[in-house]
């Protein structure tokens, strides 16, 4: 026999007081916390619980009493549905404020160290199309909407083009128009979808793993650049140069067009070759006079204005004279590297993906800059001893590393080697926090400044001075 299902508790009438971890509401009913999606303090709502702990609840509204006197209207119609830009409804000077808050608040409880004050939260001139890089899904089953499901319409397909809905691998939302990413996106998008439809090319099945469409990048620069990279799950060239001829025609300002066959299990193409279809095969950003090779597999900061500011208070907060060896560790391709090699004596920059070294090395010839050295490996192998003693001991460390933070082995390193300072950039200021606690054997945190990256979002970026006790 299979298990009963108990039902999930309806909590009726609750009032919306707070924001939590991962930019989800909370309430309290009976002294249990309840997480709630889609709401704001002063919300007065029923929730459908969906998940159900000893310690606590996890519900979506079914009904709103009362909204609450900040809530906004979401300038999005696929809000709530897609998963992306959860605070919507919250005004952006909210959405700071707890953004700000939570980088405190783990810095306090996680860091567990003494902490300056703070400077305020620098919060993004664009909250709209600030976007630089977006991958959408191509589904044959995408989600239907309530009404849609309710109507007596009947659907001869489901194919779709944009976002996976939150904890459904297999659904997508399709996506009529995404505010994330600047034009021509939204049109590039759609013109991909419509050929498609019209030419009854095949959209991919999440569970069969079958199908011809799988998913499209596509990338933007402020020198208004494009890349665009479509994944097809095998070949087959007669149908896939139709669809790319087509989509180079409509938008000849496409700079690079690239395809892909992935047939893998999962969407991930750092490991495949990407294959240039016309134009070529790279971009171009730019940064205070600085140029920056952009290739399919690069990582850049998705928000190209506000990550200026972000390295210029890296820069700031690094406060390098002109004499100093500085190391930036988890370099990508060298942005950070590059931006500040003009006030250093010298640059080492170690990042893991080989692909992303060579165009860091491209970027520094680009511009001139002779005093940099990059090198590719895990980081925990190849920042040792011998690797210290032959590049020069660092005077100032930038450390810029993924969401799950530096390994141990990494912070014993910069432990034993005692750089002067460290500027810690974090995506996650709960790992971070978790550094900084290790850390604080020999340095005190001096200087604290969160950036906003990612409007609409609960993400948000913190730079952290450390300075040797």
């Amino acid at each position: 026999m299979g298990r009963s299902r108990r039902v999930k508790p309806l909590l009726k009438k609750v009032t919306i007081t707070d924001v939590a971890a991962e930019g989800k509401a909370m309430c309290r009913v009976d002294d249990r916390v309840v997480f709630v999606q889609r709401a704001v303090p002063g919300d007065v709502v029923d929730v459908q619980v969906t998940k159900k702990r000893k310690s606590y609840y996890e519900g979506i509204p079914v009904h709103f009493h009362e909204y609450s006197s900040i809530r906004q209207k979401p300038l999005c119609e696929h809000f709530g549905v897609c998963g992306g830009c959860k605070w919507q409804a919250l005004p952006y000077e909210h959405q700071l404020k707890y953004k700000e808050r939570e980088v405190i608040n783990n810095l306090t409880r996680i860091g567990k160290v003494d902490l300056p004050m703070h400077a305020p939260i620098m919060g993004s001139e664009n909250t709209e199309f600030y976007r630089n890089k977006m991958e959408f899904t191509f589904s044959n089953n995408r989600w239907l909407s309530q009404e849609e499901l309710e109507s007596e319409e009947s659907f001869e397909h489901r194919n779709g083009l944009g976002f996976h809905i939150p904890g459904m691998f297999d659904k997508i939302e399709d996506i009529n128009k995404c505010f994330l990413q600047k034009d021509p996106s939204n049109a590039i998008r759609l013109a991909f979808k419509a050929y498609a439809l019209k030419h009854g090319l095949t959209f991919f099945d999440l569970k069969k793993q079958e199908g011809f469409l799988r998913t499209l990048f596509i990338r933007t620069t402020s020198t208004n650049e494009l890349m665009v990279i479509l994944t097809v799950f095998h070949e087959d060239k007669e149908n896939r140069e139709a669809l790319l001829n087509h989509i180079k025609d409509q938008f000849p300002e496409i700079t690079s067009l690239t395809y892909v066959i992935n047939s893998k299990a999962n969407d991930t193409i750092t490991d495949q070759e990407i294959v240039l279809f016309s134009g070529r095969d790279h971009i171009f950003e730019q940064m205070e006079g600085l140029k920056f090779k952009i290739g399919p597999k690069s990582f850049y900061q998705t928000n190209s204005e506000q990550a200026y500011e972000l390295y210029k208070v890296t820069r700031d907060f690094a406060n390098i004279k002109g004499n100093e060896v500085v190391y930036d560790l988890y370099t990508g391709t060298g942005t950070i590297a590059n931006f500040v090699a003009r006030q250093a004596k010298k640059v080492i920059g170690v990042e893991y993906v080989p692909e992303a070294i060579e165009d860091a090395k491209v970027n520094s010839e680009l511009n001139g800059i002779n005093n940099t050295s990059f090198f590719a490996g895990d980081m925990k192998d190849v920042l040792n001893y011998d690797f210290i003693q032959k590049q020069g001991h660092p005077d100032v460390m930038i450390v810029d590393p993924p969401r799950a933070g530096m390994h141990t082995d990494v912070v014993d390193t910069i432990l034993k080697t005692a750089p002067d300072r460290i500027v810690y950039v974090s995506c996650n200021s709960a790992t971070q926090a978790r550094d900084i606690n290790l850390l604080d054997l020999r340095y005190k945190v001096t200087k604290i400044q969160p950036v906003d990256m990612f409007p609409h979002t609960h993400h948000v970026e913190n730079v952290v001075l450390l300075e040797r006790k």
